[in-house]
């Protein structure tokens, strides 16, 4: 946690709530629903998302080193093995106190609500959910991935492009416009691919 982003932490603590609100009554057939994240259904997000819940500092450095230090592989095993879990224990696992309060190394809550936002739309979009990150939050995202360069970790090029928000007050930059959802401009800003109709104009 870092001192100038602490505000950020009730929405944290909101996004992993709602989220878990909204999949509670999933049928265990529908966990098993491709998500936006290539290789991974429903489950394998909600694992890899929440592993800090089952997970001690001690315990995943152990697990990491495992893996020799490839977070990629590390991130694949959990999410692979902790996907067997019942469903419950994964929707609790959202609400637990650990993962209100968690932030990811170096990444203070932002990093903790760019987390679950998009994880939780990787999950969430494929299953046809609407809307339901609020206008605030999706700006801080949107804002930390265009102003704070988090585009970038993703291989995604906004230089020379125009996005704009179609479902709230949100726009930046300057060129070639795309469009869509504010939910949505965060997805492909992540490299996600949304549903075809979602966005309008020239692809990031």
């Amino acid at each position: 946690m870092t001192d100038d982003d602490a505000h950020l932490q009730p929405a944290v603590a909101a996004e992993f709530s709602a989220l878990a609100d909204q999949l509670e009554a999933l049928s265990d057939a529908r966990w098993d629903t491709p998500s936006l994240c290539e290789g991974w259904r429903v489950r394998e997000v909600i694992a890899h998302l929440t592993m800090a819940a089952r997970y001690s500092g001690d315990e995943f450095m152990a697990k990491l080193q495992d893996c020799q230090f490839d977070f990629t592989r590390l991130s694949n095993q959990i999410a692979r093995e902790d996907a067997r879990l019942p469903v419950t224990e994964l929707v609790d696992n959202l609400r637990s106190e650990v993962m209100q309060h968690w932030t990811p190394p170096g990444g203070g809550y932002h990093g903790a609500l760019n987390h679950v936002v998009i994880h939780g739309l990787d999950a969430t979009v494929p299953l046809g959910f609407t809307r339901r990150v609020p206008d605030e939050t999706i700006r801080a995202v949107l804002n930390d991935l265009t102003h704070g360069g988090g585009h970038a970790r993703f291989g995604i090029d906004i230089e020379g492009r125009r996005l704009v928000a179609t479902d709230m007050d949100w726009a930046f930059g300057s060129g070639t416009e795309l469009l869509g959802s504010g939910e949505d401009l965060a997805l492909v800003m992540c490299g996600r691919t949304v549903p075809a109709g979602r966005v309008a104009g020239l692809p990031l």
